[in-house]
């Protein structure tokens, strides 16, 4: 079946102008993409951060690469164990005095007792066995808090 003659030119004139508009659209939004993407290409890299996170963040700020810890600790507060490992100066020290008044003085007392009576390797500390009994005994008359 045969359109008639003016149906067939405004079909015609309709599809002309769809593809004009495309055509057009297509420039417009070519011009509006360059447009953003020149706004996006200046923008700054992100900053960089000073705070040091995760497993060596100590580290890192003890190292000198990052200004603190997220926890706030800086390099005048951070120091190395006997172990090579950094850690808080102020958590070494509390440690360090913990151990001091609480097991410190046993365990300098079952030292002397060790060499006292002459005990070498392993030797249980008040156990079954008559030097173990001698050595809890000695470890205790010379353990003063």
């Amino acid at each position: 079946m045969a359109l008639p003659m003016k149906t067939m030119k405004a079909a015609m004139k309709a599809t002309a102008m769809k593809k004009a508009m495309k055509k057009a659209m297509k420039k417009a939004m070519k011009k509006v993409m360059k447009k953003v993407m020149k706004t996006v290409m200046k923008k700054k890299a992100m900053k960089k951060s000073t705070i040091a996170t995760n497993k060596r963040a100590k580290a890192s700020v003890f190292r000198g690469t990052k200004v603190k810890t997220v926890g706030g600790l800086t390099k005048e507060k951070l120091t190395k164990n006997r172990t090579g490992k950094v850690v808080s100066k102020a958590a070494s020290a509390a440690a360090k005095k913990k151990y001091a008044n609480n097991l410190g003085g046993w365990t300098k007392a079952v030292q002397a007792a060790r060499k006292a009576l002459g005990v070498k390797g392993f030797a249980a500390i008040g156990g079954k066995s008559a030097e173990g009994k001698a050595l809890y005994a000695k470890a205790k008359s010379l353990y003063t808090k």
